[in-house]
């Protein structure tokens, strides 16, 4: 493998360390490698007195990073014993909690689709710019899972139940809902990225970014407040559905229509989970509850099931079990929180 064809390119201009997600063909999807090698290079440049800022992007035109390797957790799932998935998520998670950490500025550009992993290797960062083709998104009650990478830390902290909406449809949002709701900071029109990439060799952070920062194009969200912070404040997903469906909003019965597209068991963990994350103190916490829920995935029907589905087959025809919302009881979304012994991520002190 010579150096253009590895996983993650790394390399130093000026003041500036560059990070590049390198599998474009994959649109850049984190692979426990790439996570390796991320972390690897982190630890050189913390030390390194040369290096003050971090920089990631994504290689190609499409996107930063569609997410993790959901084909090899496919796999693993239902042909192995999860022992690689749960490898790759205890790596992954612990990554997405030092970049949070990270003591010199770290800046992912969001250029494009940033979904998933994508999205734990880049919102939890302190500088976070995107694009007019920014997508991004926690899709994963489409293919049986449940948003991880912190992603129901970040959702859970979002402006009224905007977090709750976006985790359990998985609706992709663009640049001024990512600034509502948290997920970024700046918006840097695409054409003035490699003015951008350049001056954060040279100048400091700030003062790159504010050199190309616009306001965007407007967004969504803002717009539909008034249903979906009435039809999500709820701890119950067949009573959002119910509120969705009586709304009104056409958007709003369009959203009830696609969360019953989703894994209902799915759907109810999902819930729980930002609620229950809005009351943990910490990042940490919240990763090392993901963990569980991660983990206890790993042996439910719905992510091989979902990931065939929208992935392998490509049929878009998931056959969930259970089938309903109503079928899934209380116990079934437990079990996804039950600790883990001495398999535990344990992140949090």
């Amino acid at each position: 493998m010579n150096g253009t064809e590895a996983p993650v390119l790394l390399r130093t201009a000026g003041r500036a360390a560059h990070i590049t997600l390198n599998r474009p063909r994959a649109l850049n999807a984190l692979t426990h490698e790439m996570v390796l090698r991320i972390d690897e290079a982190l630890t050189r440049w913390e030390h390194d007195p040369a290096v003050e800022v971090v920089v990631l992007t994504g290689a190609g035109e499409r996107g930063l990073c569609a997410g993790g390797d959901i084909r090899a957790i496919h796999d693993d799932a239902r042909d192995g014993d999860g022992t690689a998935s749960a490898a790759f998520w205890r790596d992954e998670y612990r990554l997405n909690a030092r970049i949070a950490r990270y003591p010199k500025p770290y800046v992912a550009v969001m250029d494009g689709i940033v979904m998933g992993g994508g999205v734990g290797v880049s919102a939890h960062g302190g500088v976070r710019v995107v694009t007019e083709r920014s997508r991004i998104a926690m899709p994963e009650t489409g293919i049986g899972f449940v948003p991880d990478v912190g992603g129901t830390h970040l959702l859970a902290h979002a402006p009224g139940e905007t977090g709750t909406h976006l985790a359990l449809t998985g609706a992709q949002i663009g640049a001024a809902d990512a600034l509502l709701c948290g997920l970024a900071d700046h918006h840097v029109p695409s054409a003035a990225l490699p003015a951008l990439l350049d001056d954060l060799s040279t100048r400091l952070v700030g003062e790159a970014v504010a050199r190309h920062t616009q306001t965007p194009p407007p967004g969504t969200l803002a717009a539909h407040r008034a249903w979906i912070d009435a039809c999500y404040a709820t701890d119950d997903v067949e009573e959002a559905v119910r509120r969705l469906y009586d709304h009104g909003d056409p958007a709003a019965k369009e959203a009830a229509e696609t969360l019953l597209t989703r894994s209902p068991t799915s759907l109810k963990v999902t819930l729980v989970a930002l609620r229950r994350a809005r009351r943990l103190d910490s990042l940490e916490r919240v990763l090392d509850q993901e963990y569980r829920v991660s983990c206890a995935a790993l042996t439910a029907p719905d992510l091989v099931e979902g990931v065939r589905a929208q992935i392998i087959d490509k049929d878009r025809d998931p056959r969930w079990s259970p089938a309903t919302l109503a079928e899934v009881a209380d116990a079934d979304v437990e079990r996804f929180f039950a600790p883990l012994g001495e398999r535990e991520l344990a992140l949090a002190p």
